[in-house]
């Protein structure tokens, strides 16, 4: 249940990481970095990790990751049997907030950012008019050169500090006591779930892959995750309910057998809870 330390190379001649991914499979691990991540994604959909929050991740958004958040990005599982483009499936940005000297962050003119970066703590997600905006500026950042770089990250994390309509990720009470030591148990359960949430799913089947007894498993899921595995579960069935709805290729009753619901009023009920609307609400508010 360990995320992974990730080392985030540099050259001597940047003072922070900017590069665009040309493959789904990058960040697809449990992972934290003590630099801060911003990232725009260009082309897919899959799952994202955010501390304790799962979503679906789409073209357009655009993600602020605190320091030593733990997060992780799950393709669908689409885009590793097509062939793949030479497009770019992400512009992945990784700073510190000194980047540019001790006292620019405790500056009166970067009150705004320095905010902006404490929110950045539960991860920030931005969608629709923002998220294309700042997905622009980060694109301007990863063409500048030289100083003008500098400028062009300053630009994009102030704008990125006045947009209005971002979403706080990660719940407020998340904490993650981080090991020296590397650990895949927490990616290999993620990963398991995606490719296999829409069966049944057995308790005993997911706690041998854990390498662990149903009892100890599930005691050790909810003390590291704050949820137990069913919660967990039904998040990533709902999740994948919302991007067939947005999809609005099948119906309501079908989207639900098809994401892993066996009961159309279980799932009616979950959806609800999770999103605070009806599947119906949810769907015509995307059409």
């Amino acid at each position: 249940m360990k995320p992974q330390l990730l080392k985030i190379p540099y050259g001597p001649e940047h003072s922070f990481s900017v590069r665009k991914e040309m493959v789904p499979n990058v960040n697809n691990r449990w992972h934290y970095h003590p630099e801060i991540e911003l990232i725009h994604f260009h082309k897919g959909f899959g799952t994202q990790f955010i501390g304790d929050h799962i979503s679906q991740f789409e073209p357009g958004d655009v993600v602020l990751v605190g320091r030593n958040l733990p997060h992780f990005w799950k393709y669908d599982e689409v885009y590793f049997s097509e062939h793949i483009s030479e497009d770019s499936y992400s512009t992945a940005i990784h700073f510190f907030d000194n980047f540019i000297g001790e006292r620019f962050i405790h500056l009166p003119e970067s009150r705004h950012i320095k905010n902006l970066l404490e929110k950045a703590k539960r991860g920030i997600l931005l969608r629709g008019e923002d998220g294309n905006k700042i997905g622009r500026l980060v694109e301007t950042v990863y063409q500048s050169v030289g100083i003008n770089k500098i400028v062009a990250l300053i630009s994009c994390l102030s704008e990125f500090a006045v947009c209005e309509n971002f979403i706080i990720l990660s719940s407020l009470g998340f904490k993650y006591d981080f090991p020296e030591s590397q650990n895949t148990r927490i990616t290999t359960i993620y990963n398991y779930t995606l490719n296999n949430f829409q069966k049944k799913i057995k308790l005993s089947e997911i706690s041998e892959i854990a390498g662990m007894i149903p009892n100890s498993f599930c005691r050790y899921f909810k003390y590291h995750t704050g949820k137990t595995y069913l919660d967990f579960l039904t998040e990533v069935r709902i999740g994948y309910a919302c991007k067939l709805l947005i999809a609005n290729k099948s119906s309501v009753k079908q989207i639900s057998y098809e994401s892993g619901f066996k009961n159309f009023s279980c799932f009616h009920k979950n959806f609800k809870k999770l999103t605070d609307k009806t599947p119906q609400d949810y769907k015509r508010k995307y059409e």
